[in-house]
């Protein structure tokens, strides 16, 4: 199917291994119709030949910022105007790193200062040094400046070794550009109720008990959810996010104010999604007046927490289909598995948050989705990507199973 009719997309090649993907990349965006033209890195050329990329796409591969037939017509700034969508794919840590530094020192740095088309990039590297603090801390530059990450994944590298850097699957990237150009409009006429971040429980005027929750996997969901067409509710505790476009969002602090948010609304809602990390308990009374120290030893007196996302998924009117999440230390099946049978949801999400590459203040995400009659796991990539993926399989069990 075309979904990507008449898109013009520039695919930026660069010098990693993962650069034979870009054969089928470009093929696979053919057949989704798109136009493609390939500029390479010289390193890249030594991993792939710019004439099977020529072959492929149907045009002449760019690869030299100052050649003297194509600058004629001042070819980087052509290729700049022309393109609808800049793809870099492999995207290696040197180029990330120019890119960050807004350095032009090639045509495809030079394309990417000059286009104000949207810039995707997707890492390929070894597990090391995609962990690296000056590679994270360049990914980070980009993202505030717009740049989208497409991944990377997690698996066995060329080198030997096991872990994330990866470069996403050919029909992975397409799929992120179709949600791109082309966004789905699948949840047209949905409402969707979501929480997400920590919530803090005070002690005092000065000081609560919290947790370490960033709330970037529900802001994930609830903004690819709202790109999909759903109306999108997010109650939200204190977080530094900005609010997705298209967003409703209701900021609450406490347990008992982002429960007394959900229950006054997900009786109107299609699905609720509990991405937040709720506190458990909660100080039995809150001092009126900042507690003062001095005692060697302070003992605190904590009482339960409503349990909100069981309360909805027993509710006996107008329930919604109703998914948890499970952030765990150890032994992940067995609490997720017990926790979705004890507050009977349709679907639980497990996530490892021991993993640094994973959780709480990651990019990055992987989840084990269990129900009652089976399991899937999504492996790690972007939060971003992740949140089409979660979507897709409760959508899946939505209109399989669920009966409102």
């Amino acid at each position: 199917m075309a979904n990507l009719a008449g898109k013009k997309i520039v695919l930026g090649v660069t010098g990693s291994i993962a650069a034979y993907k870009a054969a089928e990349l470009v093929r696979r965006l053919r057949d989704s119709g798109a136009v493609v033209r390939v500029v390479m890195t010289p390193a890249a050329t030594a991993f792939i030949t710019p004439l099977t990329l020529q072959a492929l796409s149907g045009y002449p591969v760019s690869q030299d910022l100052l050649d003297p037939a194509a600058e004629a017509a001042m070819g980087h700034i052509a290729l700049a105007k022309w393109a609808d969508l800049v793809l870099i794919a492999p995207a290696t840590a040197a180029v990330l790193a120019r890119l960050a530094c807004g350095l032009a020192d090639d045509l495809l740095t030079t394309l990417c200062l000059a286009t104000t088309a949207p810039i995707a990039v997707a890492p390929a590297m070894n597990q090391q040094m995609y962990q690296a603090s000056a590679t994270q801390h360049n990914l980070q530059t980009l993202i505030q400046q717009g740049v989208s990450l497409w991944g990377p994944g997690e698996g066995s590298q060329a080198c030997g070794d096991q872990g994330l850097g990866r470069l996403l699957e050919p029909a992975g990237l397409v799929a992120e550009i179709e949600q791109l150009l082309a966004p789905r409009n699948d949840l047209q006429g949905m409402r969707w109720l979501l929480t997400a971040g920590p919530t803090q429980e005070a002690l005092d005027p000065v000081r609560f008990i919290s947790n370490h929750s960033s709330g970037k996997m529900g802001f994930a969901v609830a903004q690819a959810a709202a790109a999909r067409g759903a109306a999108v509710t997010l109650i939200s505790g204190p977080v530094a996010l900005a609010t997705p476009p298209g967003v409703h969002r209701v900021g609450v602090t406490s347990a008992l104010e982002m429960s007394a948010a959900v229950m006054e609304r997900v009786q109107l809602q299609d699905l609720f999604v509990a991405c937040a990390a709720v506190a458990d308990y909660r100080p039995k009374s809150c001092a009126p007046q900042k507690l003062k120290s001095g005692e060697p030893i302070m003992t605190l007196t904590l009482v339960k927490n409503p349990d909100m996302v069981a309360q909805v998924a027993q509710l006996q009117e107008r329930r919604p289909y109703t998914v948890g999440f499970a952030a765990e230390t150890e032994q992940l099946a067995r609490y997720a598995r017990a926790k979705l049978l004890d507050k009977q949801l349709d679907l639980i999400c497990a996530n490892d948050i021991s993993r640094v590459d994973q959780g709480f203040h990651s990019e990055t995400n992987a989840l084990h989705l269990y129900w009652s009659q089976g399991e899937k796991r999504l492996p790690l990539t972007s939060k971003s990507q992740l949140a089409h993926q979660l979507i897709d399989e409760i959508m899946q069990h939505y209109h399989a199973n669920y009966r409102p």
